[in-house]
C-alpha cells in the first residue's frame, strides 16, 4: 500500500503557529526518509487552530527540504484565487522541483463566511464555476490558450516547465465524475463524514479520460488516524482529537488539548456517545489493528493510496504514528 501525509499545521495547546509550521517541515523530512509517497498541506483561514493558511508557500519550503517525496496542496481552495494566479504559482513550484509537485484543489472555502468575504475583499462570491475555473487553470498549466476569453491573452509564466500532477478533492462524491472527465486524480476525504462508497469510486474509475496530467485513474483516501503500539496508549493520545471534534460539532473551535488536559474534561453521556460515533471516521487503535483496517479497506474499495492525517498533541507522538504505519505498511 502506498502511504502519504495530509497535514494542517495544527497549533496544539501550549504551542505556537510558528512552531506548527516548523513541525510540518520536520514531518515532511521524516516522511521522505520513511518512503511516504506524498505530503499535502491543507488550507485553513480565519482562526488560531491551524497555521496552514498558505499551503503553496509551505509546499515550496517542504519541497526544498526533501529529496524524493511529492509535495503539494490538499488542497488549495480555488474559490479564492484566479486561474492565472493558480497556474503561475504551481508552474513556479514545478520549475523549482520538477516531477515532485501536486496541484490539489478543493471547492470548499477553508474558513467561515467572514473569512470568505475578507478573501474576496467583500465582492460577491463566485461559487458556481469551480469546475470551469479548474479547467481554465489546467489549460494555463499546459501553456494553452484558455477557452475563457478573460484569460485568453495571458500566458501563465513560467512557460515550458514540467506539469504538476492535478488532483480534485471531494468528501461526498459530487466531484468524482468531474475528476474523471477532466483526467485528474481523485482524493476522497473519508475523515470528513465517512461517506466513501464503491459507487463513488467506480463512477470515477469507469468514466476516467486520460489527460496530460494523468494517464490512468488514481485515487487516494484521507484518514484521521491515532495509533500506538497498544490500544490503550492510542486511546489516551486520541482523546484530545475526539474532544476537539466534539467541540467543533457544537460550534466551538478550540486547540487540541494535551492528553492530561483531555482526561480532566467533564463529558456527559451524550458527549461520550458523540465521541464513539466519531470513531467511525477517526481510526484509533494498536498499529497492527489499524494497518489491518487500512489494508481491508483498500481491498474493499480498490483505492491506490492511504493519506494519513494524525494530530496527537505532541510532535513526538505524531511522528511516531507515521513511523509505526511505515513499519507495518511500507
Amino acid at each position: 500500500m502506498r502511504l502519504s501525509v495530509l497535514d494542517q499545521a495544527p497549533v496544539t495547546s501550549g504551542n505556537t503557529a510558528e512552531g506548527a509550521l516548523h513541525k510540518a517541515e520536520e514531518l515532511a523530512i521524516l516522511a521522505d526518509e520513511l518512503g511516504y509517497s506524498r505530503m499535502w498541506m491543507a488550507e485553513h483561514h480565519g482562526g488560531h487552530t491551524f497555521a496552514s493558511s498558505a499551503p503553496e508557500v509551505t509546499a515550496a519550503r517542504l519541497a526544498a527540504r526533501t529529496q524524493r517525496i511529492r509535495i503539494g496542496t490538499g488542497g488549495v481552495m480555488m474559490m479564492h484565487y484566479s486561474p492565472l494566479k493558480l497556474a503561475e504559482v504551481f508552474k513556479t513550484l514545478s520549475a523549482f522541483t520538477p516531477g515532485r509537485i501536486d496541484f490539489g484543489v478543493g471547492r470548499a472555502p477553508g474558513g467561515d463566511t467572514s473569512a470568505m468575504y475578507a478573501l474576496s475583499e467583500g465582492r460577491q462570491l463566485m461559487l458556481h464555476n469551480m469546475y470551469d475555473k479548474l479547467a481554465v487553470t489546467m489549460q494555463l498549466l499546459c501553456d494553452e490558450i484558455p477557452d475563457d476569453e478573460l484569460y485568453a491573452k495571458n500566458a501563465a509564466a513560467p512557460t515550458g516547465v514540467p506539469l504538476p500532477e492535478v488532483w480534485l478533492l471531494g468528501s461526498s462524491g459530487n466531484s468524482a465524475l468531474q475528476a474523471a472527465q477532466m483526467g485528474v486524480g481523485y482524493s476522497f476525504a473519508q475523515f470528513f463524514n465517512g461517506a466513501m462508497s464503491n459507487d463513488i469510486l467506480d463512477q470515477y474509475r469507469n468514466n476516467f479520460k486520460p489527460s496530460k496530467f494523468m494517464e490512468k485513474p488514481e485515487i487516494n483516501v484521507s484518514y484521521m488516524v491515532t495509533t500506538a503500539e497498544t490500544k490503550e496508549e492510542a486511546e489516551y493520545e486520541a482523546l484530545p482529537q475526539d474532544i476537539f471534534r466534539l467541540m467543533m460539532s457544537k460550534g466551538r473551535i478550540t486547540q487540541v488539548l494535551t492528553p492530561e488536559e483531555a482526561q480532566a474534561v467533564s463529558l456527559n453521556e451524550i458527549d461520550r456517545m458523540a465521541i464513539q460515533e466519531g470513531r467511525k471516521i477517526h481510526l484509533v487503535g494498536a498499529v497492527k489493528d489499524i494497518a489491518s483496517r487500512l489494508q481491508e479497506e483498500q481491498a474493499h474499495y480498490g483505492f491506490h493510496e492511504a493519506m494519513i492525517c494524525s494530530i496527537p498533541h505532541s510532535q513526538e507522538k505524531r511522528l511516531e504514528v507515521y513511523r509505526l504505519l511505515a513499519r507495518e505498511l511500507l
